[in-house]
């Protein structure tokens, strides 16, 4: 079982940046980003293949940058011009994620004024 730790989250501004990092990846996988905001299901917000393909969700398009280093075991997820609507504890996992994979703590993401 991989241990993932994400990281980079905190407290912006609206109209701020964060570039968050998700570190003990598997190379061979898929990575996704994924969040959940209170009172609400987890969700995606993109997604990268092993060779570096990426997709993303509807919101996360033109705001949202999901990369990975050259060694293929961190993935980053830089987010651009933040809404209040983004906070929410972002997790990475493997892209799709089965029953079986664990989740990390996860990182909060707070944007307010």
């Amino acid at each position: 079982q991989v241990h993932l730790v994400e990281s980079g989250g905190g407290l912006v501004q609206p109209g701020g940046s964060l570039r968050l990092s998700c570190a003990s990846i598997v190379s061979i996988y898929s990575m996704g980003w994924y969040r959940q905001a209170p009172g609400k299901q987890r969700e995606l917000v993109a997604r990268i293949s092993s060779f570096g393909s990426t997709d993303y969700v509807d919101f996360a398009k033109g705001r949202f940058t999901i990369s990975r280093d050259n060694a293929r075991t961190t993935v980053y997820l830089q987010m651009n011009n933040l809404k209040p609507e983004d906070t929410a504890v972002y997790y990475c996992n493997k892209y799709p994620v089965g029953p079986r994979d664990a989740w990390g703590r996860g990182t909060q993401v707070t944007v307010s004024s």
